[in-house]
């Protein structure tokens, strides 16, 4: 598969809105399947890829995706392979392609979050190298 990212659209070959099954024709089987319940009676489903290197999140009466977390070396953005940048150059890439507002925050957990709510996108990074990326639709 090709991990391209395509803000608001989904990675690669799968889009938000697709169903588990759809995505696993595609991926294959997870190597983890997570269920969690949640406080408004909702569950959230999670496929773990890769040694959790890929994580779909998939919601609703009859789940679909709604969220990816990636953190795959091979990942692209724009075009540009987006782990092998820093802040700025991730920043920049952004501005690039017309994402200006963003918020940047320290995390509890020692993690820096640069989001950019245009793109419902979030990058986290520890020391300058980005670790995960976290967006939806």
């Amino acid at each position: 598969m090709k991990y391209e990212i395509n803000l608001r659209e989904g990675l690669g070959d799968i889009r938000f809105g697709m169903p588990i099954e759809d995505v696993v024709e595609i991926m294959g089987a997870a190597d983890e399947v997570e269920t969690i319940d949640n406080a408004i009676d909702e569950t959230t489903t999670i496929l773990h890829y890769n040694d959790g290197d890929l994580s779909l999140f998939f919601e609703g009466e009859n789940p679909i995706l709604q969220c990816i977390d990636v953190s795959v070396e091979e990942c692209t953005l724009f075009g540009k392979n987006i782990f092998q940048m820093n802040e700025k150059e991730i920043v920049q890439l952004m501005v690039q392609n017309d994402y200006y507002e963003q918020d940047a925050d320290e995390e509890a957990w020692g993690e820096r979050r640069i989001s950019f709510g245009e793109g419902n996108i979030d990058f986290f990074l520890e020391d300058d190298e980005l670790i995960a990326i976290v967006y939806g639709k």
